[in-house]
């Protein structure tokens, strides 16, 4: 059942091909933000970032349409273009009219805007507002927002509810007002009197004795869509550390349908903290994943420098390699005592054994219960040891990656 807060939220991940509005209400609505509109030439790259797909997943709510456009920096801009939604008394008197005029109904139903809602519905000049993230704020709109309104103006072509949600209302619960109103006036219009003609009740014409058989289960999509878009909300969670969250969250599920298996289900909450982090390299983190580094390292007790170098183990060989970090122990004779002889005979040096590891001043090699050799580095005669190469059954081969 769709509850009319679902309603009021739709996220649109692509947008019709094309730039120009199509439709007189698509550019009255382009025609709304141009009113005020202070420089061309702003409007001439927001419409070339349209068209070279500047514009991402657009995302409408009551009172205001947002969307990430990327610009010139790698960290895409938060867009939005606010217009004032109705209040319930405002819907009343709209509905109403739309319910007694059967031209109204019928074009909505089509689709399309009726001519009779167009000043009452359609932003009239300077009623849309634009708010950017980017830097450019001294007489918007800025060439973002102008994209965004270009990309909004194709979807408003195609779907005119979205137009009405932004003025307060999703289409599931406007088309059922609409139903109930037009019910009640077609029952105003008609004779109090029922015709009298023979009938079964419509659960007993459609009951079945033998049930069909239920249909296929579709196949599983090949790859993880993109998430919707996560508008910023005061208080809320950052909205790419939500993206990030949301398609990892994807990708588990897509293995969980296509294998039957959890491939993070029985990870411990230090190793799913790892897993997590190693999708961003420590270098070059942006804000949001340096809040994600610091936000996982608080929540299982671990300091930061911890959870990127275990995060480096995981790039290295994931939940093997970081137990190798983790857990020093005593292998048996054999290939442990035969590596050390490999590698002086390959230049490489002498290596002290100690446990599972055999270092010098500043490598180290790190035997898993698996047979595999981890390689590590830090500076000279320092302990600050870090994962480096993927791992290899042959020592020689392992240190010289």
């Amino acid at each position: 059942m769709i509850t009319a807060r679902d309603d009021r939220r739709r996220t649109f991940e692509t947008v019709p091909a094309g730039v120009e509005a199509a439709t007189w209400w698509g550019q009255a609505w382009v025609a709304a933000l141009e009113a005020r509109a202070h420089d061309a030439a702003r409007l001439a790259r927001g419409r070339t970032y349209a068209t070279e797909g500047h514009v991402e997943a657009v995302t409408v709510t009551p009172g205001r349409i947002v969307a990430y456009v990327r610009g010139s920096r790698a960290r895409p801009y938060r867009t939005e273009l606010s217009l004032a939604a109705f209040a319930d008394a405002d819907w009343a008197r709209l509905l109403e009219a739309v319910a007694a005029d059967p031209a109204a109904l019928a074009a909505l139903l089509e689709r399309e805007v009726p001519q009779s809602l167009a000043e009452s519905i359609l932003p009239g000049a300077g009623e849309l507002v634009p708010r950017c993230s980017c830097p450019d704020t001294a007489r918007p709109p800025c060439k973002h927002a102008a994209a965004l309104c270009y990309r909004a103006a194709r979807l408003l072509d195609q779907d005119p509810f979205v137009l009405l949600l932004l003025r307060g209302r999703g289409e599931r619960e406007l088309l059922d007002e609409l139903a109930r109103r037009n019910a009640a006036h077609a029952a105003r219009e008609q004779p109090d009197t029922a015709p009298d003609f023979p009938g079964v009740p419509a659960r007993a014409a459609v009951a079945r004795t033998v049930l069909p058989p239920l249909p296929a289960p579709l196949a599983p999509p090949a790859t993880v869509g993109l998430p919707p878009a996560y508008p910023a909300d005061p208080g809320a969670p950052d909205p790419l550390a939500l993206d990030q969250l949301a398609t990892d969250a994807a990708a588990r599920a897509l293995a969980l349908l296509t294998t039957g298996t959890d491939p993070t289900g029985r990870l411990t909450l230090w190793q799913d903290a790892v897993r997590l982090a190693s999708a961003h390299h420590t270098a070059g983190l942006t804000g949001p994943a340096r809040r994600l580094y610091r936000d996982l390292a608080r929540a299982t007790g671990r300091s930061t420098t911890e959870l990127a170098r275990a995060a480096a183990a995981w790039r290295q060989g994931g939940l093997p390699a970081l137990t190798v970090l983790d857990e020093p122990w005593d292998p048996p004779a054999g290939p442990f005592d035969r590596a050390r002889p490999a590698l002086i005979a390959a230049g490489l040096g002498a290596f002290r054994p100690e446990r599972n590891r055999l270092t010098d001043r500043s490598r180290q090699l790190r035997l898993s219960r698996e047979g595999l050799w981890y390689a590590y580095e830090s500076r000279v005669d320092d302990e600050d040891w870090w994962p480096t190469a993927a791992p290899s059954a042959d020592p020689v081969t392992a240190l010289s990656r």
